[in-house]
């Protein structure tokens, strides 16, 4: 068990600085944007960073004094605050809005992170031994992919709003 609890640790250890470096990048994405919508969506972001890293705090030291995974109540809602933001923001800012390259560079970076995010905790649930423990990265793994689809979604907005809304509204031609 020590080394599979030393595994454990390490890994625990690596998506802490994981979470520390996202919400770090966040906040400095957050203060660098040319609209509200992406200050608000990245700030957003920061804040989610910084909840994962508090689960994982915790289980690190529940590990650490009871050499066994915790069972978890982490609970994420599963995007559904970043994507009711993203709908009232893009609604409101309509297909007026304007972005520099550096944020949609930002962007980018930032669903690079939300992949690798996903990648990582998505291997860690299929190489561990304990149920609670697959469970909780399974969760993890899927948040950070609802992340990543927002990003893309707003990366899609701010590239082309009026395009964006043709495709989101679907409009139809009709002949009469």
């Amino acid at each position: 068990m020590g080394t599979e609890q030393s595994k454990t640790l390490e890994a625990l250890c690596t998506a802490i600085q994981m979470e520390i470096d996202g919400k770090k990048f966040y906040l400095k994405s957050c203060e660098s944007s040319g609209n509200r919508l992406g200050r608000e969506l990245f700030q957003t972001l920061a804040a989610e960073e910084d909840i994962h890293r508090q689960k994982f705090e915790g289980i690190y030291k529940t590990i650490e004094g009871k050499k066994a995974w915790p069972r978890t109540d982490f609970k994420p809602d599963k995007g559904k605050r970043l994507k009711t933001l993203f709908a009232r923001a893009t609604e409101a800012m309509g297909a007026n809005v304007k972005a520099l390259a550096s944020e949609l560079d930002a962007v980018k970076t930032a669903m690079d992170m939300e992949n690798k995010s996903y990648d990582y905790y998505k291997s860690r649930a299929q190489a561990v031994a304990f149920t609670a423990e697959k469970d909780f990265f399974e969760v993890v793994s899927g948040e950070e992919r609802e992340h990543y689809l927002v990003l893309l979604d707003y990366y899609e907005y701010i590239k082309d709003p009026a395009g964006w809304f043709v495709k989101k509204e679907r409009p139809s031609l009709d002949a009469g």
